[in-house]
């Protein structure tokens, strides 16, 4: 697909930046993410076991139409951020390169820990696109997730509203400890504050940066066909599968079944410090069908929901990213990018403990000036 410039011209295509060959790590990475699962404890053998388990125990049209819609829904999302990209870093960017990199995004979000694809994508795309900074990357992220949010308020606002216990389970720690939850929040905007003040030539810098990031939001028509519309054609696509797999188990499918289990699901990846929210998934999904099935046949369906999406996104993130650099482009590039994805998870925990070092200290001076001399 080629581009065009601001006169219209074709844009010549740009060579991959820094060695070409660092993209397909990503593949590295999930094949090297059996690495890192097992040092996390996990028995894969074991999970292969459970996939094959899962596949054979309901009927290969539930499976077909399953990974059909999840493949429409990462398209159809990659597509939104492919728009954001474009009119970030115009002439720089290919539609395939965003695919890939988005695919692989949601393939190691669903096997590693905090989010850390969605760092790797960012990885990715800064060593391919050469204008492309991490501040307006994060800044097309803000805008990537404003449908998301949209709809996410008005499931969660459903899901809290109809399915009792759903505020327990999610914010417990908030339920049970009202007033440390607001001393928490308070050091932390201390703490957030005093950063800001400290770095406030770098912030401004990032802000720049990441005002890069959102320039599709200056074009309105742009965002609604380009952002909007893919990511309502994404999200609608998820509730397609969710209802595939909850008919698969004869769970009913109803609009109240539905948005219960949609809306677990995104608490509970939203709360989970897991691996793809592995566990505490389940927990919300039996809570959220605890009045339309027995927990034994809701876990059930979880699980294979779970297993089924993951192992067919890995696949689809191997197929792209081979198919868009080649193994050798892309086995090196995925590796540079994980292990700065790495780096940068380092710098976002040496931050918050900054914060929280900061807040203590405000505290601590406020008491120190009230008391007497």
């Amino acid at each position: 697909m080629s581009l065009a410039t601001a006169d219209g011209q074709p844009a010549p295509e740009r060579p991959l930046r820094g060695p070409a060959r660092r993209i397909l790590f990503i593949v590295a990475c999930i094949v090297a993410s059996a690495a890192a699962a097992n040092l996390l404890g996990w028995d894969i053998r074991g999970w292969f076991e459970n996939l094959w388990d899962t596949i054979t125990s309901i009927s290969a049209g539930y499976v077909v139409a399953g990974v059909i819609a999840e493949t429409v829904k990462t398209l159809a999302t990659a597509f939104a951020w492919y728009t954001i990209i474009r009119y970030a870093y115009p002439g720089e960017v290919r539609l395939r390169v965003v695919v890939a990199g988005y695919a692989v995004c949601v393939a190691l979000n669903a096997i590693l820990p905090a989010n850390l694809g969605t760092i790797v994508m960012f990885m990715m795309l800064i060593a391919v696109i050469p204008s492309a900074t991490f501040a307006g990357l994060l800044g097309g992220f803000a805008v990537q997730k404003i449908f998301f949010t949209l709809a996410g308020t008005l499931v969660y606002l459903y899901l809290f509203f109809s399915v009792s216990g759903s505020f327990d389970i999610s914010f417990a720690f908030v339920h049970e400890n009202p007033w440390a939850t607001l001393a928490l929040v308070v050091g932390i905007a201390l703490g957030i504050t005093a950063l800001i003040h400290a770095f406030w030539a770098k912030v401004r810098r990032w802000w720049e940066e990441a005002k890069e990031g959102g320039q599709v939001l200056t074009h309105p028509g742009a965002y609604f066909l380009g952002v909007f519309l893919p990511e309502f054609i994404a999200w609608i696509a998820g509730l397609v599968m969710t209802a595939i797999f909850m008919a698969a188990y004869a769970i009913p499918v109803t609009f109240h079944s539905l948005m219960a289990v949609t809306g677990s699901n995104s608490i509970a990846n939203t709360v989970a410090v897991t691996p793809g929210g592995v566990g505490i998934q389940q927990t919300f999904n039996v809570a959220a069908l605890k009045d339309v099935t027995d927990s034994q046949t809701a876990t059930a369906y979880s699980v294979s929901q779970q297993l089924i999406s993951t192992a067919w996104s890995i696949l689809l993130a191997i197929v792209l990213v081979i198919w868009v650099f080649g193994w050798a482009g892309g086995k090196a590039l995925v590796e540079e990018s994980y292990q700065e994805a790495k780096a940068k998870a380092i710098e976002r925990k040496a931050a918050r403990e900054a914060d929280r070092a900061a807040a203590s200290g405000a505290e601590q001076g406020a008491v120190a000036s009230g008391s007497p001399e």
